[in-house]
């Protein structure tokens, strides 16, 4: 039971300052008011102690009791977590609305992992193995395709001195005792782990294979590595929160945790409604059961969204130190920051840019730090990628959050709302958009898909470029004071725009792209580019390659060539060979 630590003397939204003991510790999780209102120590000065409150304070009064409980802000970490519904402090939604309705009571209290179940463990080690931390000790079905691997707690070692038989075990049951020392500690299948301190790991690997989401702006332009960070910046309504669906639902990681972080309320809802339903590609088996999902609305308590992200993070590690990949979803880390911003603002430190703490860039920094291909403590390897939504106001990306994050990652997917306006989508621009995994990962494609891709992405991107350049002289003089060569490249710009980088999300065929057809689809608009370059030189009027039957074929076949029937792009060829070598002969 926690002892009083304290009396609150001042209280201003979710921050408060009680006099009382200074036995307390920076971090702290501390319970505030009879309702035992729950908080973290952020400050602490003599016998005064500063709390951030995770959960509503309005009529709280200044006398109320603070207890402490001797712990940091900690997540628990066992069987049932994946197909899980979390608020920004691990409180299980689900159960919370059984028992209150639509909105979480003050000081409601629920363990966030489900203590009756009971799984079936079946053991790996065995007595008398030494063991140190992260080692895997059994195995545990967690759904019916993903393998939970139980680990030692990352700071014990030692000898295992009884395992449990295989059977069926609640998470808080004893499955091994392990001596340390002349100690023996009892082991079950639930951990807990301060949110704020990163699970070990062995070793920081190099990213070399990249985290295909089958859209093909982002595979073959802007490749992200696994154990990488992206951001994604863009105005309101510009497609990010559907750009990381898809991200969600095709990436090929093996566990997905997406963070709502201070979106409006009906967005989340169409999140938890939608991905319920949402059917894994892979496996055929609901989305759901590799997925965790953590919701913190803009009208739940602000610095609960601060804890939102870490809780994440936290969660996505310990998938990772069991050897898989995993990509987190965060959106939008705009939303945290304007949480820091609040609780900054509520202890009157000095701010900074537009009123940001000071220390905002280093906070961005240990988040995206977070991130990376590792290998494990048990030897194993593993990654966290992440995808960091941010929301510039007036889509101004000159502004801090964007500014900072941009230094702390390597991949930038600009969102453009006049894209968006057009109904292109995912409306990345090509020109803001960088990344900076393209020669990491260009191994990968030579040796997994086998084309050149670094020299087909260099070519399609010098052609987009070179017709940013001539749009702005058409908008001058019109498109006929070009010479047929340059109107052949914006011809082909134009091929490249709706045949490649347009995606519909909602196509069966089109929503995801295997890198097989993304490279046959970029080379056989390369190769009409190169015809059409020599027929040209030969006098064809630009019109007349315009108008080819095959031009429309080409914009096509991204909804009507599945993946499975790549064959087909050979048929398309031979239309651009047979169409472009007729124009050839009449214009030798």
């Amino acid at each position: 039971m926690s002892e009083q630590i304290g009396t609150v003397t001042w209280i201003s939204g979710p921050v408060v300052r009680a006099r009382g003991s200074r036995h307390v510790s920076m971090l702290e999780l501390v319970e505030v008011g009879e309702e035992r209102l729950v908080g973290e120590v952020i400050g602490l000065k003599g016998d005064i102690i500063t709390a951030q409150v995770y959960e509503e304070t309005s009529g709280m009064k200044p006398g109320a009791p603070m207890f402490g409980t001797g712990l940091p802000l900690s997540v628990e970490l066992a069987p049932g977590l994946l197909k899980s519904i979390f608020d920004g402090v691990q409180r299980p939604l689900p159960l919370i609305e059984m028992q209150t309705g639509s909105f979480i009571g003050r000081g409601m209290r629920l363990d966030p992992l489900y203590r009756k179940d009971r799984w079936k463990f079946t053991p790996s080690a065995k007595v008398g193995d030494e063991v140190t931390g992260g080692a895997i000790i059994g195995i545990v079905m967690e759904t019916e395709t993903f393998e939970h691997r139980i680990m030692i707690p990352p700071d014990l070692s030692g000898t295992l001195s009884w395992v449990a038989p295989a059977g069926e075990y609640t998470i808080e049951e004893p499955i091994a005792r392990l001596k340390v020392g002349k100690e023996e500690k009892e082991l079950t299948m639930l951990q807990r782990w301060p949110v704020r301190r990163p699970r070990p790991y062995k070793s920081r690997l190099g990213v070399t294979t990249p985290l295909i989401t089958g859209q093909r702006v982002l595979d073959t332009f802007f490749p992200v590595a696994k154990g990488g960070a992206a951001g994604i910046p863009g105005p309101f309504g510009s497609g990010k929160t559907v750009t990381q669906h898809s991200i969600a639902k095709w990436a090929d990681a093996q566990v997905i945790v997406y963070i709502g972080c201070g979106e409006r309320g009906n967005e989340m809802t169409e999140v938890l409604q939608e991905f319920p339903h949402l059917v894994d590609p892979r496996s055929g088996r609901p989305l759901m059961e590799r997925t965790v999902l953590i919701a913190n609305t803009s009208n739940m308590p602000v610095a609960a969204r601060e804890a939102s992200i870490y809780t994440g993070i936290t969660i996505a590690e310990y998938y990772r130190d069991m050897g898989y990949h995993v990509a987190l979803m965060a959106d939008s880390t705009s939303r945290w920051a304007e949480a820091l911003r609040e609780v900054s603002g509520r202890l009157e430190e000095m701010p900074a840019e537009e009123g940001y703490p000071a220390y905002l860039a280093g906070r961005l920094a240990e988040f995206y730090e977070r991130a990376g291909f590792v290998e494990t403590t048990n030897g194993n390897q593993g990654s966290v990628s992440i995808v960091g939504a941010v929301s510039p106001p007036g889509g101004d990306f000159s502004e801090p959050v964007t500014q900072h994050t941009k230094r702390y990652i390597r991949c930038f997917w600009a969102l453009d709302k006049s894209l968006a306006s057009a109904r292109h989508f995912p409306s990345i621009n090509w020109l803001d958009s960088y990344s900076e995994y393209l020669e990491d990962v260009a191994g990968w494609w030579r040796e997994k898909v086998g084309a050149d891709w670094f020299a087909m992405r260099n070519h399609a991107m010098e052609i987009l470029s070179e017709e940013s350049r001539l749009s702005q002289i058409v908008k001058l003089v019109g498109p006929d004071a070009l010479p047929d060569e340059e109107r052949l490249v914006l011809e082909t710009a134009r091929l490249l725009r709706e045949g490649f980088l347009q995606q519909n999300a909602m196509d069966k065929v089109d929503a995801y792209s295997s890198v097989q057809k993304q490279m046959r689809m970029l080379d056989l608009i390369l190769h009409f580019h190169e015809r059409g370059l020599r027929i040209v030189k030969h006098g064809a009027p630009i019109s007349m390659i315009h108008n080819l039957p095959v031009v429309d074929t080409l914009i096509r076949m991204k909804t009507e060539v599945p993946n499975e029937e790549l064959q087909k792009m050979d048929d398309i060829q031979k239309q651009i060979d047979e169409q472009m070598s007729r124009l050839d002969l009449e214009y030798r």
